[in-house]
């Protein structure tokens, strides 16, 4: 049997992976010693074992050593197989140099993981100017979509739904939602002016005032492109919007600046946050049992230092 082994402050997300799956659920302990450095032990049994750590990497830099030591630690224990399941990939967004001098932190990050485990999962990864996260991560990776659940959650809770995409590259998964849900669906245009500043352009939407708007996205971190896009909405005399998103980042004080002007804000919980509302765990649980799930992992490299990798598969 498989064991899900939550990082901290992933043991919700991790108990309903574990139930949905019927996984059973290990344990961790970890805290700091006095010079602030990481201390992590496990408490279940590894040898032999196939071995999934649960870590949504949103806001990753504090706790990723741990992730790194836990990843060792269970392959010293002897498990067979460790894989990361983490609902939020981070460090996508810098995936060129934008600047001269800056980090392209895209890749050192995909080294780092992909050395430490045999398999990601992973759910909607902001994936811009990478074709897919083979051309970056070392080890096998599973994309899963949440278009679908998020598609079942707006047909069972918003009646007579316009489905609204907040820019152009939404299109293809915004469109996929409004045909699972049976709804119309529209995507706006977006103009980045920097981390926190959008403009948003509306088309003439008064054939819609009867609908309800709802707009979707793949990840909400500043919040400002909602935010622009509920005021926008409003001031052609659409109702409030309810707001849907996949990876519900929210830096600052966005959350509570969307809600003021939407009817609802909720989320999927690859992000721990008071909008959670749909469960990604049936997901990710299914992409586990599939059968390339428990495949052999790669050959390590040795004591001294021989051996190789298999590439992506």
């Amino acid at each position: 049997m498989r064991l899900i082994v939550p990082l901290p402050g992933n043991e919700a997300f991790a108990e309903r992976l574990a139930t949905a799956g019927g996984f059973e659920l290990g344990r961790l302990e970890t805290r700091r010693f006095p010079d602030g450095e990481s201390y992590v032990r496990h408490l279940s049994n590894m040898a032999g074992r196939t071995v999934d750590l649960v870590c949504s990497l949103a806001r990753p830099d504090p706790g990723f050593l741990s992730l790194l030591f836990a990843a060792e630690a269970a392959r010293d224990l002897g498990a067979a197989r460790v894989s990361l399941v983490a609902p939020y990939l981070a460090y996508m967004r810098q995936d060129r140099r934008f600047k001269p001098g800056e980090a392209i932190t895209s890749r050192p990050f995909a080294r780092l993981l992909s050395g430490a485990f045999d398999r990601l999962i992973t759910v909607d990864p902001h994936l811009h100017r990478y074709p897919d996260l083979a051309a970056l991560y070392a080890i096998p990776t599973a994309t899963l979509h949440a278009a679908p659940v998020l598609a079942d959650w707006i047909a069972a809770e918003v009646p007579d739904a316009l489905i609204i995409g907040p820019d152009e590259e939404s299109e293809q998964w915004v469109a996929a939602v409004a045909a699972r849900v049976g709804a119309p669906h529209i995507v706006l245009r977006k103009i980045r002016r920097g981390d926190r500043e959008v403009e948003i352009v509306l088309p003439d939407l008064g054939a819609w005032t009867g609908r309800r708007p709802v707009l979707i996205d793949d990840i909400a971190s500043s919040g400002r492109t909602l935010i622009e896009a509920a005021r926008r909405l409003q001031a052609q005399g659409l109702k409030p919007p309810v707001c849907v998103v996949v990876h519900a980042v929210f830096a600052d004080n966005a959350f509570e600046e969307l809600a003021r002007i939407s009817d609802q804000v909720v989320s999927t919980d690859s992000v721990p946050h008071p909008s959670n509302a749909i469960s990604l765990a049936p997901l990710l649980a299914s992409a586990l049992r599939e059968p390339d799930a428990a495949g052999p992992a790669r050959r390590r490299r040795s004591d001294s230092g021989a051996g190789t990798t298999e590439g992506p598969g």
